[in-house]
């Protein structure tokens, strides 16, 4: 019975019981992508992925069992299904994919989409081992490698540092010492004159690691001439 059980799911070929097994197994490989993404915050969670997972299996059946069922082919081209789930699950990926001014999230969740739809796929197609370690890795890469990034300061954030101050600014060399010394990359400046209300704004897109001490940056800041506000966002508005 166990045999006959085990030959049907590790059979090529579409069969009621290897195929509820293909997809309870991308069912939970998806869902574990997805609980590793939920835990991050990202919207795309655990029912997301396993969904992709499985309907990306499902689809790779069906395109091995029309040419064996419809057309007495046992060397159909399964390909073409397969193919069009791959380039058509990028619509999912993209709209993981969050812009704002200055900056953009949800890549990292866009790319597990398009790997869990890959792992459906192979998982339909019977590469089970592979599936198994193709997600281990993905979590590998969604775990381990970030703590490493954070840990030897790789990780660097872009944002946007703006000061506003009263008066008219001729220079503004003494801001970018104190962001400089602060281990704060300046990447751009963009400055506003508003000589009717008398201030100047200037937007700092700058780059640097979680590890800067912001308040302390702030403090510095200050103490060049009390400035109206010192803020710090993704967003440019001048």
């Amino acid at each position: 019975m166990l045999e006959s059980i085990y030959q049907d799911i590790m059979s090529p070929d579409v069969n009621l019981v290897g195929a509820v097994a293909k997809l309870v197994l991308s069912l939970m490989l998806g869902a574990i992508i997805g609980l590793e993404r939920r835990r991050k915050g990202q919207i795309a969670g655990m029912r997301t992925f396993a969904l992709i997972s499985m309907g990306a299996t499902l689809a790779m059946l069906i395109s091995i069992y029309i040419p064996q069922e419809y057309m007495g082919l046992k060397n159909g081209d399964p390909g073409r299904i397969a193919a069009q789930v791959v380039s058509g699950v990028g619509f999912l990926g993209a709209g993981a994919i969050i812009q704002m001014k200055g900056s953009v999230r949800g890549l990292t969740t866009a790319a597990g989409i398009w790997m869990a739809a890959c792992i459906g796929l192979a998982v339909g197609a019977g590469m089970y081992l592979i599936s198994v370690i193709a997600t281990l890795l993905i979590i590998f890469i969604l775990v381990n490698i970030e703590r490493i990034e954070m840990r030897h300061n790789f990780l660097w954030e872009t944002k946007i540092i703006r000061v506003k101050m009263d008066g008219i600014l001729d220079d503004i060399q003494p801001l970018r010492d104190i962001i400089t010394s602060n281990d704060v990359h300046i990447s751009d400046e963009f400055m506003k004159y508003d000589y009717e209300d008398g201030f100047t704004i200037v937007n700092f897109m700058v780059r640097s690691t979680s590890k800067v001490n912001v308040p302390a940056l702030f403090a510095e800041i200050k103490q060049l001439g009390n400035p109206r506000s010192i803020t710090i966002t993704n967003e440019m508005n001048m």
